[in-house]
């Protein structure tokens, strides 16, 4: 990649004087998607297509059936009029569509990365103003992008396709660990560290030496946070519902401060202490985490419960990990009690729980070989971060010529 000079303004901004300015009917047909109850279905036809529903991705949210044929040609783009609006995905071979999605045919030569990158990151909508809101047809018709000469879109889409396949191959590692860690949460959670002798429970089977505790039996002190509807650039930080993650991480880079209440210290968090999400969105509400490692003073929200545990009978952790596999089996939702808009599990629920118990030094080990994963799940996410900060500049400069790459 090279700087060059030579550029023009145009109505879309400085652009390299090579560039044209398209509007997309020009090098597409736009066409609205097709019915998908109106298909012919036929369960004897080997030939498997998915409809994008939502999120305008084949691999995530697709519905699989079979047709007699394909409704569009390989090498289109479709870009969602619904939902997420304006998301461009291009199609590499022939597919259907239903019609939530804006199918673009080229009717010129054109790279569709190139152009499927610029509408992902360029164009800004107006919204229909109806009761959904929609992108149409006409409207992305009517819109503007810059048009490089195709040998320079094709290096364009090079360039970037090569950083999303390094992204993709982190995604893969990702979701491989995850499963890891989920599959040795099961293991050391019920049949623990070499073990050969077990016994049947009212809670399953587990290690001999292991015992059946109810939570409260193992709890100091339990607290509700504080409700503050106050911001206070000056005040503390509080601890709310998206600082913690799906998975047990308490996530910082973004915070709110609060005006500091009376009797602040009832509020404040130490290390170890163990948060737990009681008010939530039904499909969130009981994720936890662990307060550790904090440089500031932190309090947290009355949608959250702290519980301080006895050191002497059980790390923090062992519990987190038992709550993570709850939380991912529906346990929380099943004793939530639904209200609009939300959810909450009351603190008997929790009290009464009850858990397989390994002796302390066994509960360690177990811990120490959770953590690794957990921490390897942090740097690969963060690894993450990273590559996508990297191709968002890349995309700002070489979608608008800043940059110009050598062909």
């Amino acid at each position: 990649m090279n700087k060059q000079g030579g550029y023009k303004q145009t109505e879309i901004g400085r652009l390299p004087k090579e560039w044209e300015v398209v509007r997309l009917e020009e090098i597409f047909d736009i066409q609205v998607g097709g019915d998908i109850y109106k298909l012919n279905f036929s369960k004897q036809k080997n030939e498997r297509y998915k409809f994008p529903i939502y999120s305008n991705s084949l691999e995530n949210n697709g519905l699989y059936g079979y047709a007699d044929t394909y409704q569009y040609p390989e090498n289109c783009i479709t870009v969602t009029g619904r939902g997420t609006l304006g998301r461009a995905t291009p199609r590499f071979e022939k597919f259907n569509a239903i019609i939530r999605l804006l199918v673009l045919i080229p009717k010129a030569n054109i790279n569709i990365m190139f152009a499927s990158e610029y509408i992902n990151t360029r164009i800004g909508f107006r919204i229909e103003k109806t009761s959904i809101p929609q992108l149409t047809a006409p409207k992305l018709a009517k819109y503007k992008i810059p048009l490089p000469p195709l040998p320079e879109q094709k290096k364009i889409a090079e360039i970037l396709s090569t950083v999303d396949e390094a992204i993709e191959k982190v995604d893969e590692s990702i979701a491989k660990t995850e499963r890891l860690k989920k599959g040795l949460m099961q293991e050391l959670l019920t049949k623990g560290i070499g073990h050969k002798e077990f016994k049947d429970t009212e809670i399953g089977r587990i290690p001999k030496e292991w015992e059946v505790v109810r939570l409260e039996s193992l709890i100091n002190e339990v607290k509700n946070g504080f409700a503050s509807g106050k911001r206070d650039e000056n005040g503390i930080v509080q601890i709310r519902m998206n600082n913690v993650t799906t998975d047990g991480l308490l996530i910082l880079d973004s915070y709110l401060k609060v005006p500091v209440p009376d009797n602040v210290n009832d509020w404040i968090l130490e290390d170890g202490d163990f948060l737990f999400n009681n008010t939530n969105s039904y499909d969130l509400v009981g994720k936890s985490t662990i307060f550790k490692g904090v440089p500031f003073p932190c309090t947290f929200s009355n949608h959250f419960t702290r519980i301080r545990f006895r050191n002497n009978l059980v790390l923090p952790e062992i519990i987190l990990y038992h709550f993570l596999i709850l939380w991912e089996k529906g346990y929380f939702k099943s004793v939530a009690i639904r209200h609009v808009g939300q959810s909450a599990v009351h603190t008997k629920y929790l009290l009464k729980l009850k858990l397989p118990l390994p002796p302390l030094p066994e509960q360690k080990k177990i811990a120490e070989i959770l953590s690794t994963v957990d921490k390897r799940l942090v740097l690969l996410r963060n690894k993450k971060e990273k590559m996508e900060r990297i191709k968002k500049g890349l995309m700002n400069d070489l979608l608008t010529g800043k940059r110009r790459v050598k062909v």
